[in-house]
């Protein structure tokens, strides 16, 4: 197993991801530290270091629908996979879904490859969600970072498109 890669190649973020998983990208914000037993320590805001911030990016990039932060100078931010969620999951789908991460993937400097990318056919249980698998090698080498998602067929899903960090 290689050693974690350090905050010095891969940056330090604000983490708004705690666990590493979310549904929307507009509902996450700062994380505050826990101070623990002790309530007399000062509170601060938590950070992402090192893999952490590149797990967290990735998260956040394939979440927010591309476009959405024009207004704040990246038109190119984002993925689109938005665009899947009430569509027909038939193979034509799983292209898009292929496409569409990949597209994304490719605007993350701090990735160096896409070693695993895999989208499942439809389980018949829950015919309208597109599982995705992503894993990644970032470009200061170590372990790679794996993900998650899903995305839903029903625009009226209280989450239509879930990301988790699989492998931590």
């Amino acid at each position: 197993m290689a050693a974690a890669p350090g905050p010095e190649i891969l940056g330090v973020d604000l983490l708004v991801a705690p666990f590493l998983a979310a549904t929307e990208w507009d509902a996450l914000d700062l994380t505050p530290t826990d101070p623990g037993q002790d309530r007399s320590l000062p509170v601060d805001l938590a950070a992402a270091p090192g893999v952490d911030c590149l797990r967290q990016a990735l998260l956040l990039r394939l979440l927010t629908p591309l476009g959405a932060l024009t207004d704040l100078g990246h038109p190119d931010y984002g993925s689109r996979l938005y665009q899947l969620v009430g569509t027909e999951r038939n193979d034509a789908a799983r292209l898009a879904a292929r496409v569409y991460v990949l597209q994304a993937v490719q605007q993350e400097k701090r990735v160096a490859e896409v070693t695993s990318l895999v989208v499942e056919r439809p389980d018949p249980a829950r015919p309208d969600t597109l599982r995705i698998g992503l894993s990644v090698r970032p470009v200061s080498g170590g372990d790679l970072v794996t993900l998650g998602l899903e995305v839903s067929g029903c625009r009226r899903s209280p989450a239509p498109i879930r990301i988790s960090c699989a492998t931590c």
